[in-house]
């Protein structure tokens, strides 16, 4: 992954005192730099004070924000791979085809990676086509058909607008679980889909200008 939100500079100064080895006090760690925060999407960095640093630090252990997240993140993922793979044989631009085969290379083995990191945190694995009633900017099954139906300049048009509307709503899982989950890999997958995502849609908003 790219990103940690957390970013650590700090210079250590160990005092041992000496003594009798019964009596000797542990090693003490100071501080001699600060510690900064970069901001969540939208705000800027922070200097945290040492009280702060310490819990600020991502944690290895998952509480059910991110295991909804990842849960949720499949399924949409998959419905991403069902749009993608009907580029090839459906899409005119050469540029669409080039983006839809970028979204399927990177979103297969993330989902890969999060069915094994659910199977390792004994949690349930989602039906890949599983229900998304509400999930943020998943499209609907009449507007899948649509797209399936679809070809040429018409399949193009369609599958951007669907797709920017996917990594939007892709984008706001992830600040949603940035803000609420306590997991290291959870918040570095969120990162780096944050970032990926809104790149392809920046992508794909200059295709509909072109168009």
């Amino acid at each position: 992954m790219r990103l940690a939100l957390v970013i650590v500079t700090a210079a250590l100064t160990v005092t041992t005192m000496s003594g009798c080895a019964s009596e000797t006090p542990a090693p003490r760690a100071d501080s001699t730099a600060p510690v900064i925060a970069p901001g969540k999407p939208g705000e800027e960095a922070r200097t945290l004070a040492p009280d702060e640093a310490v819990s600020a630090v991502p944690q290895a252990t998952a509480n059910a924000a991110d295991i909804a997240y990842v849960q949720d993140m499949i399924v949409h993922h998959q419905q991403a791979l069902d749009m993608a793979i009907l580029a090839p044989s459906r899409a005119e631009s050469a540029k669409l085809k080039s983006l839809a085969s970028r979204i399927k290379d990177s979103q297969g083995p993330e989902i890969q990676w999060m069915r094994t990191w659910l199977q390792q945190q004994g949690q349930r694995l989602p039906d890949h086509h599983g229900a998304h009633e509400g999930m943020a900017g998943m499209a609907t099954p009449e507007e899948m058909e649509q797209l399936k139906a679809a070809s040429g300049q018409a399949f193009d048009r369609l599958f951007l607008e669907l797709m920017i509307k996917h990594h939007e709503g892709a984008i706001e899982m992830s600040t949603q679980v940035l803000k609420g989950g306590s997991h290291l890999r959870i918040e570095e997958l969120a990162n780096d889909v944050g970032v990926t995502q809104l790149s392809e849609i920046r992508r794909m908003r200059e295709m509909q200008a072109a168009g």
